[in-house]
């Protein structure tokens, strides 16, 4: 295949996260770093959110390290989100995350390149 042809293999990394900056930190930022997945971490203080956004042909995990909040899908049920608690978010889904605790919620997301 040509992809496999001009693109380098990722290589095994480690990354340290810095759990005290608000807001977005990039992780992995797809290719070359990963064959298709995009990765950040993000913190959002009590009341913020990201925003209403979709993940178009991606599919989408959240992984809750602290906090709580809402995972409000458009057209779907929202779901309650809190510390040790993972989210899956199928493609073509629109959707925001919303700070509903006092506490910061901070979570790391997980983007792949959904292909059926």
């Amino acid at each position: 295949m040509l992809d496999e042809i001009n693109r380098e293999k990722p290589c095994t990394k480690t990354i340290e996260l810095d759990i005290s900056k608000k807001g977005f930190t990039r992780i992995l930022g797809g290719p070359p770093e990963t064959v298709t997945m995009k990765c950040g971490a993000n913190v959002l203080y009590a009341g913020e959110n990201v925003g209403r956004h979709s993940t178009g042909d991606r599919e989408e995990v959240l992984v809750v390290l602290s906090g709580r909040g809402v995972f409000v899908t458009i057209g779907e049920d929202d779901h309650e989100i809190a510390e040790n608690m993972v989210v899956y978010c199928p493609p073509r889904t629109e959707h925001d995350v919303i700070n509903t605790g006092s506490e910061p919620l901070w979570y790391v997301y997980i983007v792949a390149r959904a292909d059926y």
